[in-house]
C-alpha cells in the first residue's frame, strides 16, 4: 500500500497510470452488487404497492428516492473506473484535473445525498412511532417529496463548494477515483475546513440515524409492554386473542420498517465512515 506522503512525492507521470495495487474484480463486484441490490429493492417496493393496493407511504417514497439515488450514483461512477482499468490510465491521465474534479464532486454528492435520505427515513419512523399524533396531523406524502428536493439541492450546493475555492478534490490510489482532499494541512485552511465540514456532517447524520432508531426501539418496547398489560386484564380468551393478533399485524409492519432501516444504516455506516474519517488513507496525489 502506498501512503499519502509517498504518493505526493512521486513524479507526475506515474500518477497517469493505474497503480498495480488496483483490483478491477473488486470494482466489478461492487458495481454488480449495487445495481442488483437497488433494482431488487425497487422491484420489492413495486410488488408491495400492488399487493397493498394503496398510495405510496412517506416511508416508501423515501426508500424509493434512496434506491434511485444510489443506483444512479453507481451507474455514473463505475464506468470511469472500468475505463481506467481497461486503458491502464488514471482519471487524471484520462481527462486531466477536470475529470478528477468532476468524479470527486459526483462521489461526494452520491455519498452525502443518500446518507441524508437515510436520516430522513429514520426521523420519519421516529415521528410515526414515538409521536403518532404529530405525525398524523403534519406529515403528508408531499412532505417526503419536498424533503427529497431539499436534500438534493443542499447536497448539490455543498459539494460544489470546491469549485469556488472552498475545498479541493484529489486523486487517490490506485488512480481510479477522486474524492475530497482529506490530507490538507493548516496551511490550506479552506481545504482543511471543507474536509472537516464534510466529515463532521456525515458523522453527525449517521449519529442522528442511530439515535432515531434507538428511540423507535424504545417506543416499540413500551407499546408492547402496554399492550401486554391491557391484554392481561382482559378476561375473555377470544378477545385477548383478537387483541394480540391486531397488535401483531401492526407491530410486524413497524418491525419490518425498523429492520430495513437498521440494515441500510449499518451498510451506509460501514461504507461512509471510513471515507469521512480518513486522514491517512492511501492515495495518489495526482492533483498536487
Amino acid at each position: 500500500m502506498i501512503s499519502n506522503r509517498s504518493c505526493h512525492n512521486i513524479s507526475s507521470n506515474i500518477t497517469l497510470i493505474v497503480s498495480k495495487d488496483g483490483k478491477p474484480a473488486t470494482s466489478i463486484i461492487m458495481f454488480l452488487a449495487g445495481v442488483v441490490g437497488n433494482l431488487l429493492a425497487l422491484f420489492i417496493l413495486v410488488v408491495h404497492q400492488k399487493e397493498q393496493r394503496s398510495r405510496s407511504s412517506v416511508f416508501c417514497i423515501l426508500v424509493t428516492g434512496l434506491a434511485l439515488t444510489d443506483l444512479l450514483g453507481t451507474c455514473l461512477l463505475s464506468p470511469p473506473v472500468f475505463i481506467c482499468y481497461a486503458r491502464n490510465m488514471s482519471l487524471i491521465g484520462l481527462g486531466e484535473q477536470r475529470l478528477c474534479d468532476l468524479f470527486g464532486f459526483a462521489m461526494s454528492f452520491f455519498g452525502l445525498a443518500p446518507t441524508l435520505i437515510l436520516c430522513a427515513m429514520a426521523v420519519e419512523r421516529c415521528l410515526a412511532i414515538s409521536h403518532p399524533y404529530f405525525y398524523s396531523v403534519h406529515i403528508r406524502r408531499s412532505f417526503a417529496k419536498y424533503v427529497l428536493l431539499f436534500i438534493y439541492l443542499f447536497s448539490l450546493a455543498f459539494c460544489l463548494l470546491p469549485y469556488v475555492g472552498y475545498g479541493k478534490f484529489r486523486q487517490y490510489c490506485p488512480g481510479t477515483w477522486c474524492f475530497i482532499d482529506m490530507d490538507a494541512t493548516e496551511d490550506d485552511s479552506l481545504v482543511l475546513a471543507f474536509s472537516l465540514s464534510y466529515s463532521s456532517l456525515m458523522a453527525l447524520v449517521i449519529l442522528a440515524v442511530f439515535l432515531c432508531n434507538g428511540s423507535v426501539i424504545v417506543s416499540l418496547c413500551k407499546m408492547h409492554r402496554s399492550h401486554a398489560k391491557r391484554r392481561g386484564s382482559v378476561t375473555s380468551v377470544g378477545r385477548r386473542r383478537r387483541m394480540s393478533l391486531a397488535w401483531f399485524g401492526q407491530g410486524e409492519e413497524e418491525m419490518d420498517h425498523l429492520v430495513l432501516l437498521a440494515l441500510i444504516t449499518l451498510i451506509f455506516a460501514v461504507c461512509s465512515l471510513p471515507l469521512t474519517g480518513m486522514r491517512s488513507i492511501t492515495g495518489c496525489g495526482g492533483g498536487h
